[in-house]
């Protein structure tokens, strides 16, 4: 071997010592709080993406944890004992009362369906509240915390738990984000105008007549009485008990870093906007990967009609039988083939054209030329998996954020909404005929997909930029507005137009007396002259 070739080999392998154990020397300690359900599904992906860039991830779970696993080969769990979380059954029972209301199948009133979700979302944070308790209880948990000595919190901040043990460990906070503990998250950072920006729930879009406006406000009203006064207070309470000095859990919540927004533009209505809020929709996106054996022959096996995915996500695990019924039945009158994640009973109805499955590679089969409609609940993550891939949408929204989902997608002309309450068999099938048969749905979508991929960086390596970036510099409040350090009447100028009026007022009134004062003068000089 020539010295050259040497010298060569030598500085090759300088360069891979470098590559394999530079990220391993750089790599940051990460405490991870997430939230069930698809929260988990997509902050899981931010976990394996940092770990493969070689930081060391921690995770909070319940013990009876939905969706995070005790055991991972690229995070470790910290259980907190006597800690119960949301489960299965608890969504269930939300999720069948829903149904049958909308179906007219309940005895519940709209007030009484409205009350029952509020109670269970209070509910929810109750859990949450309990589970930050105890770990702040157990000196052992926190002390172990504290010794990790983390660079980082990366947290959900829909439920309050990771916002709250941030502060206690005094580490910069990264949000994944789409909801937080208050709402959509905008919202809590960014101004958000309530002339054209639409609050979740009220089916309105970003352009609103004079009556949308003022349903926009009473959906307002409603949000704020729900956060202000039951789950604000929650969370609130324990700040009172726990921290000193005192703190406000709104000014935590709205002091993260930066907020990973789990949106984009293309699919967003346009809104103000903050230099930490950084958008990485359809981060989870992939481009398709082949197939397993059985999946390919069943989609090749349709033939020019092309096959219809459904699923309905990772909460909703089961549906009335009649309700499936009516879908299984408006399946097999179609020619395509039809590919149906459900772990239900089996409808009795299912035609042989219907492949019922426990489980499938959605954007493998979202990115396969045969695919022709999306069948979905209206999940953030579905959704931009669609556009992502051009798919068109029939969706089947069923609670939370899926109408305002869905609605965004109409609105640019790429997807049909079905309410649960007109869903049958001949409603859905129109629906899904009309859907491929008409060609403005398709041509809208992939017009969408070609905006959304036309990046110059890909959403999850910006996601991990600013999350390193947080941990090199220790934060990013030069990024952070202190608008949420103002009271409400610093924010609206309130006191400053007060004091604007008094001052007018003030200056007119003087000129006022002063004139009267002087006519009265006049004429009394007027009188004694005469």
């Amino acid at each position: 071997m020539t010295q050259f070739s040497k010298n060569i080999v030598s500085v090759s392998l300088w360069i891979t010592v470098v590559i394999l154990f530079g990220s391993l020397c750089n790599g940051g300690k990460i405490l991870v709080v997430p939230v069930e359900g698809s929260h988990w599904v997509n902050m899981d992906i931010l976990i394996k993406a940092l770990h493969g860039q070689g930081h060391s991830i921690d995770v909070i779970r319940t013990y009876n944890s939905w969706f995070v696993k005790e055991n991972s080969t690229y995070y470790k769990s910290i259980t907190i004992p006597n800690t119960k979380g949301m489960d299965e059954e608890f969504v269930d029972d939300m999720l069948f009362k829903m149904i049958n209301y909308e179906r007219g199948k309940s005895q519940l009133s709209a007030v009484q369906l409205y009350s029952y979700v509020f109670k269970a979302i209070h509910k929810t944070h109750e859990m949450i509240c309990q589970l930050i308790t105890n770990i702040f209880e157990s000196a052992e948990i926190l002390k172990t915390l504290k010794e990790k000595q983390y660079d980082l919190m990366l947290t959900d901040p829909s439920w309050g738990a990771g916002i709250l043990l941030a502060h206690e460990l005094k580490l910069p906070m990264v949000y994944n984000v789409r909801w937080t503990a208050t709402g959509e998250g905008h919202f809590d950072v960014a101004p958000s105008p309530m002339s054209y920006i639409p609050i979740t729930g009220s089916g309105n879009t970003d352009k609103m007549n004079f009556f949308q406006r003022v349903k926009n406000a009473f959906f307002y009203l409603l949000m704020d009485i729900q956060n202000s006064r039951f789950n604000l207070p929650l969370y609130q309470t324990f700040c009172d008990k726990y921290f000193h000095p005192p703190v406000s859990f709104y000014e935590l919540l709205q002091g993260a870093d930066i907020w990973l927004m789990r949106v984009d533009f293309v699919f967003e209505f346009p809104r103000p906007t903050m230099p930490n809020i950084i958008y990485i929709g359809g981060f989870q996106c992939k481009p398709a990967k082949a197939l397993p054996h059985d999946l390919e022959d069943f989609m090749q096996g349709s033939g020019e009609h092309g096959v219809i995915i459904m699923s309905l996500g990772s909460f909703i695990s089961a549906l009335p039988d009649d309700f499936t019924e009516e879908i299984a039945t408006a399946f097999a009158r179609l020619p395509q083939k039809v590919i149906w994640r459900y772990t239900g009973k089996r409808p009795s109805t299912l035609g042989n054209n219907t492949l019922l499955v426990d489980w499938m590679p959605q954007t493998d089969l979202l990115g396969h030329p045969k695919t022709k409609v999306f069948v979905a609940h209206g999940g953030t993550n579905g959704v931009q998996e669609a556009l992502y891939h051009g798919i068109p949408v029939v969706g089947i929204p069923f609670f939370f954020d899926q109408y305002d989902n869905l609605l965004r997608l109409q609105e640019r002309g790429g997807a049909k909404i079905l309410s649960i309450s007109t869903l049958n068999k001949n409603t859905l099938h129109a629906a899904i005929q009309e859907v491929i048969n008409e060609p403005s749905y398709r041509l809208s979508m992939q017009r969408l997909s070609h905006l959304h991929r036309d990046k110059p960086v890909k959403p999850l390596d910006n996601a991990l930029f600013w999350i390193e970036f947080v941990m090199r510099h220790k934060g990013a409040a030069h990024l952070r507005t202190e608008s949420y350090k103002l009271p409400w009447y610093s924010y609206y100028s309130v006191d400053v137009a007060v004091t604007l009026f008094a001052v007018v007022l003030i200056f007119t009134l003087s000129i006022f007396l002063t004139v009267r004062y002087m006519c009265v003068k006049c004429c009394s000089r007027k009188r004694k002259t005469e």
